[in-house]
């Protein structure tokens, strides 16, 4: 095994089980995220030679798991359909409440995936506005819009299941 294969698989094994919480919150499907993760793992070795700073590795990566995420979207390849409980193969996580999770990461996948990606970069994986403006392209102006219209979103979501 070369030094630039052993380097990208220790990379893999270190990020690669956070990378697919991630790609959970994006794309609410454990097996979807499996695929996004997946995707994202191949691009990033197709391109780790040419990758010299590999102290910003997580950054990239995320970026282009987000760049995935979105992009498939847009062409409309993935269709979701829901079979069953979105967690009915991956245990439910110790602390918290699990129905008030359950909630959140429902409303969560209704949320549209651009603002959807913002929400989950700024609150789940705790980035700058800044930051996720580079990972998503875009102005800090839209970071902030899409963060004001993706929790407004949320609440909104989060109330009809309290009233219901």
């Amino acid at each position: 095994m070369s030094d630039r294969d052993a380097a990208f698989e220790a990379y893999f094994a270190a990020r690669s089980d956070a990378m697919r919480g991630t790609a959970y919150l994006l794309c609410g499907d454990w097996h979807r995220a499996e695929d996004l993760v997946q995707q994202t793992f191949t691009k990033i070795y197709l391109a780790w030679r040419r990758i010299h700073r590999h102290e910003v590795m997580d950054s990239y990566t995320r970026q282009t798991l987000v760049r995935t995420f979105l992009s498939e979207r847009r062409r409309g390849w993935f269709r979701h359909e829901s079979v069953g409980s979105p967690d009915a193969d991956r245990p439910a996580p110790s602390s918290g409440h699990a129905d008030e999770r359950l909630l959140l990461l429902d409303a969560l996948a209704k949320v549209p995936p651009r603002q959807r990606a913002v929400l989950v970069l700024r609150y789940w994986e705790d980035q700058s506005v800044e930051q996720t403006a580079a990972l998503l392209d875009c102005s800090a102006g839209t970071v902030k819009s899409q963060a004001a219209r993706g929790l407004t979103t949320l609440r909104g979501l989060l109330d009809e299941e309290k009233v219901r």
